[in-house]
């Protein structure tokens, strides 16, 4: 629908499918991608490129990915998938195409009125992927389209009905290719070796046996394997620690319990989109929303500028299973400023009285 929107306004368009992830076990979706691009291009008349991306998705993406989940972090590879493949290998292969823009289907807006590209949330709150696109740098949104942006799910799909796209009624895509549908700890299995450990609760009581840290994220309820003691309630367990030196997994009871909620964090260094506010600009604390997790309501929040880029921030309310190796995305509104990866929390106003470390 990208592609025939902006055919419909008069461009010359091409399009280009990527490969970022070779594997022959059948959990990715890559082959049936690219044939549905070709029938698209077929149905517009529009030429289909064909480029390889694998490698690089490799040594930056899948590599990261890889030695945070090592360190005992949740990561996110969409986040860095945007900034150095699509809007880094694929911007540059769009130029020397000699494309002048180059567009995609996020749900997302830009605002060029003041002179750099501003990043704005789509129109379709429940399809907002400014989230993922807060860590492409400026520079690299300066040529860019989302002809989607102004639209909301339903109304793409009309419109790829009116079209006569094959594709009109394809569900939508989740996850990351390279896990797909396939069971998580048997695909981490083939990288990192299980390093069985004790689960303990916040008591010190040994409830059971977890089959390594990286196989589960805070605030975990499904799958972690304990219940049946005759001791405690009926209520469920969550995962609301990591500890890495005793290599145990501390759960909790209860959705609400303390533990699993967190009163600030510290962030690696920001990365703004456009010129930060004045307020950042002179290390001044900043009132602003935020979001540490993807399809989570924006919370309010203070911003802290701290030394070498870092960040501190306060929220408002206490905020339930916030995760080191997750982003933290800041906004003004509709406005996304930036953000950046989520280092530690802590529970406490201003004392950091108990802390979750990444690393």
């Amino acid at each position: 629908v990208a592609a025939w929107s902006l055919v419909e306004q008069g461009h010359a368009v091409e399009c280009v499918h990527m490969s970022n992830w070779e594997d022959d076990d059948g959990y990715c979706d890559a082959a049936t991608d690219l044939q549905d691009a070709r029938a698209v291009c077929d149905r517009l008349g529009l030429d289909l490129h064909r480029v390889n991306f694998a490698r690089e998705y490799r040594e930056t993406v899948f590599d990261d990915f890889l030695n945070e989940i090592r360190a005992g972090r949740t990561p996110n590879p969409d986040v860095l998938c945007n900034r150095e493949i699509k809007f880094g290998l694929m911007l540059r292969y769009a130029r020397r195409l000699g494309a002048d823009r180059i567009a995609t289907g996020h749900y997302a807006r830009l605002d060029r009125t003041e002179g750099q590209p501003i990043l704005l949330k789509g129109r379709d709150a429940n399809k907002d992927q400014s989230y993922f696109l807060h860590a492409v740098q400026t520079e690299d949104l300066t040529d860019v389209l989302f002809p989607l942006g102004e639209l909301t799910k339903r109304e793409v799909r009309e419109l790829a009905l009116r079209a006569g796209l094959s594709v009109s009624g394809k569900r939508d895509s989740t996850g990351i290719c390279f896990i797909g549908e396939r069971p998580f700890g048997d695909f981490l299995g083939r990288f990192i070796e299980p390093t069985p450990g004790p689960i303990v609760t916040d008591k010190g009581d040994v409830v059971g046996e977890h089959q390594g840290l990286h196989l589960y994220t805070l605030g975990q309820r499904k799958g972690i394997g304990v219940g049946g003691m005759t001791w405690a309630d009926s209520a469920p367990w969550y995962v609301a620690a990591k500890r890495e030196q005793e290599n145990e997994l501390v759960v909790v009871q209860g959705h609400e319990h303390p533990l699993l909620c967190s009163d600030w964090i510290e962030t690696g260094p920001m990365n703004w989109i456009g010129p930060p506010p004045l307020e950042a600009r002179n290390a001044a604390n900043l009132r602003c929303q935020v979001k540490t997790r993807y399809r989570q309501t924006d919370q309010p929040c203070t911003l802290i500028c701290e030394p070498g880029g870092r960040a501190r921030v306060d929220f408002d309310q206490p905020q339930r299973a916030v995760t080191p190796g997750q982003y933290a995305v800041f906004y003004l509104a509709d406005r996304c400023l930036g953000g950046a990866r989520i280092a530690r929390t802590g529970r406490g106003r201003m004392t950091g009285l108990a802390t979750a470390e990444a690393g």
